[in-house]
């Protein structure tokens, strides 16, 4: 009885694949379409170098699953995942040229201890369900005005923010039209809940942080690039 193996090219996803020697002493592979070489997935004993292995780490990363769950449910190392958060490249683009309304608020994180506070501010459009912009910094009139200047650079009109009664919301949005009032912020509150699930790092009540500051901006530029396109 012969069992046959279909393999696929892990970077390109191509069946056009022959064998390329061995490595290791396990059957090395190439692929005709981008020349990449590999070892297929039957021939690993270890489950972190599968093909598979990043696309199920950085799907739970953004299902609410913390580093050490992550390893002991996929049975890879804690390198392999930290190494995984660390290497992600995801890149946004606004999905429209004009936004009729946009909501702006706070979230409260931290990265290393509790009291080494980091805000996050961003904007958020409530009819596509889109975060457009976002800063990391301190709760000051300064971060608010980084995210200003983050809208402006994206090169999109918007007809009005609509945040809460904070002093440093209006400081920095005097030259717009900003509408203030807790009614106009309900869907970006709707969403600070939604992130809270979506991101280990953000649960409430949670013992999970990042200690360096670039893996906990990662993991919600993560999170965000999945709330906005669906997909990591």
């Amino acid at each position: 009885m012969k069992i046959q193996i279909t393999l696929t090219c892990p970077q390109c996803k191509s069946t056009n694949i022959v064998k390329n020697g061995k490595k290791t002493k396990k059957q090395n592979y190439l692929c005709n379409a981008c020349s990449r070489q590999f070892i297929g997935d039957h021939a690993l004993s270890y489950k972190g170098a599968h093909s598979n292995t990043i696309a199920l780490i950085m799907r739970m990363l953004v299902r609410g699953c913390g580093i050490r769950d992550i390893s002991v449910i996929l049975n890879i190392s804690l390198s392999k995942v930290l190494k995984t958060l660390e290497k992600q490249q995801v890149v946004f683009q606004p999905k429209h040229s004009f936004y009729d309304k946009l909501e702006v608020d706070e979230f409260w994180t931290y990265v290393g201890k509790k009291h080494h506070k980091l805000r996050l501010i961003y904007a958020y459009h409530r009819e596509s369900g889109e975060i457009v912009a976002w800063v990391f910094g301190k709760r000051n009139t300064k971060t608010v005005r980084e995210l200003w200047y983050k809208i402006e650079a994206l090169g999109i009109k918007w007809g009005g923010l609509l945040t809460d009664n904070w002093k440093s919301f209006k400081r920095a949005f005097s030259n717009t039209h900003h509408v203030i009032g807790k009614e106009g912020t309900k869907g970006i509150e709707g969403n600070n809940c939604r992130l809270r699930h979506r991101i280990r790092r953000a649960f409430r009540q949670t013992c999970c942080f990042s200690k360096k500051m670039e893996n906990h901006i990662k993991a919600f530029e993560l999170a965000f690039y999945y709330i906005n396109y669906g997909h990591i």
